[in-house]
């Protein structure tokens, strides 16, 4: 992509704050800059908000609830479908855009932005398919109606890893559930929401509907939301530890939450699995946005009979990844997304082999300008490593050795975290056996992927609550009404 290319999909997205349909300037005309990982050059400024820019965007959404509940499903789903189109069609652009902001290579930019897409076109159609009921009393002296209305004012908030995926995720079963909402997108990476909120807006989406804050202050401009005690949800992804927090602060007006929190995923690889495929999921369940994923593959379990095999061409596949800018051709391990997440995967990998692990590929930071950090893959990790229970976030695959079925799943169960474990074997029996046993809201089996709109996404354990996809996602933003009819 050339310099002209990338300066002109910077230059065409908004910069400023999205309240109530207009582009606004924070108060006092603050900004923040927006950094490149790959040189830690600045692309652009955006605008600062404060908490008086979030109560004016809180007001937005609001004032906005009780019209657009009463908009029609078909309406709401009409303006969801156009917003996916409108994705499609621009997925070069927004894909540059992403890379630009967070580092990703290319490709995987453009796969993100189908898959934001997706969620769109999903909700779009569960839009009318919102249903109630009528029944019977059991006594017979009267008759239950049950129906589903918009929860109310929103307050989501996303990561950056996965800039306009999370904002598909969440925007799009609030927007056909009727829920107005306001978002708050990372600090590392607000352009691609920003660029979210204009084309929603060009797609017919009512005026404040959709409010967009960006701040370098989450916590003091989300914090007095929380507790305002008008909204009456909360979406969040992100930390465990932040996800804590948010409850806590939660807890206070009772406001309904579903919370997408850390991970720290196993990979089971047992004797009779077919290991062309178990390399393929590896190598996706880990290198996937650079292994900065909550699904990402965190640690390898792998039966001693074919350890040594999986171990050596596992090695093969990661020290033959491209490294550099993700919009050079061909690059598959882009930057990490700052200095600090850089030095906490080196930190990992240096405290595993100074107790024992063997690197075997990668293990160091790259020199020269950006967030880079080779592609690393470690053998004989013991289990006191740090790896073995923090979440890595960065294109490191430490392998350990088991024996038995039990061993395994006891060691993949061995941590606070439940949001996904991915399996290999040939045996449907074991299949079954070990998905049931294994503690996780979802199970990859024989498959490195599963994250899908189509599809319940969502963890137990401290991974958090509630599901985002699927039929069950549009739930998180309705609430149940009974009404009960005397004859």
């Amino acid at each position: 992509m050339s310099e002209i290319s990338e300066t002109g999909v910077v230059d065409a997205v908004g910069k400023d704050l999205f309240i109530g349909g207009k582009w606004t300037s924070a108060a006092g005309g603050r900004t923040f800059p927006v950094y490149d990982p790959s040189n830690g050059k600045v692309l652009c400024e955006v605008a600062d908000a404060s908490p008086a820019d979030g109560v004016a965007a809180l007001d937005a959404a609001v004032a906005a609830q009780p019209g657009f509940a009463a908009v029609a499903p078909r309406e709401r789903g009409e303006i969801l479908r156009r917003a996916y189109e409108l994705l499609i069609a621009r997925n070069e652009e927004l894909a540059l855009l992403m890379t630009l902001e967070m580092g990703k290579p290319l490709a995987e930019a453009r796969g993100e932005i189908t898959y934001a897409a997706e969620f769109f076109r999903w909700f779009a159609e569960e839009a009318v398919r919102i249903d109630g009921g009528y029944a019977v009393a059991p006594n017979g002296s009267g008759r239950f109606l049950v129906t589903k209305q918009p929860v109310g004012p929103t307050l989501l908030i996303t990561p950056w890893n996965f800039p306009m995926a999370m904002g598909g995720r969440k925007l799009g079963p609030a927007i056909a559930a009727g829920c107005t909402s306001v978002i708050k997108p990372a600090a590392q990476t607000p352009l691609s929401m920003l660029a979210l909120a204009g084309i929603l807006a060009e797609a017919g989406l009512p005026e404040g509907v959709v409010n967009v804050l960006t701040t370098s202050d989450s916590g003091g401009v989300m914090e007095p939301l929380i507790r305002d005690g008008r909204a009456r949800k909360l979406s969040f992804t992100g930390s465990t530890s932040v996800g804590r927090k948010l409850l806590e602060q939660s807890a206070e007006k009772v406001l309904r939450t579903s919370m997408e929190l850390g991970g720290n995923a196993p990979f089971l690889v047992f004797d009779d699995a077919d290991m062309d495929a178990a390399i393929e999921g590896a190598m996706q369940a880990k290198m996937r946005n650079i292994g900065e994923a909550c699904t990402a593959a965190n640690r390898f379990y792998v039966q001693r009979g074919v350890v040594e095999e999986f171990s050596r061409r596992l090695t093969e596949r990661m020290s033959a990844l491209p490294l550099g800018r993700g919009t050079e051709d061909g690059v598959v391990v882009g930057p990490l997304i700052d200095r600090a997440a850089v030095e906490k995967v080196s930190s990992l990998v240096s405290d595993a082999a100074d107790r024992g692990a063997k690197v075997l590929t990668g293990g160091s930071t790259v020199d020269g300008p950006g967030n880079f950090y080779q592609a690393t893959v470690l053998t004989d990790v013991p289990k006191d490593a740090k790896l073995a229970s923090e979440e890595i976030f960065g294109p490191v695959a430490p392998i350990s050795v088991f024996d038995t079925e039990d061993e395994a799943v006891a060691a993949a169960n061995d941590t606070e975290y439940g949001l996904v474990s991915y399996l290999y074997t040939s045996d449907v029996k074991r299949a079954l056996r070990v998905s049931e046993r294994l503690e996780a809201g979802m199970i990859g089996l024989n498959q490195g992927i599963v994250s899908n709109p189509a599809a319940p996404f969502g963890g137990i354990k401290q991974s958090g609550l509630g599901r985002e996809g699927g039929t069950v996602g549009i739930e998180e933003f309705l609430e149940t009404k009974y009404i009960a009819v005397s004859l």
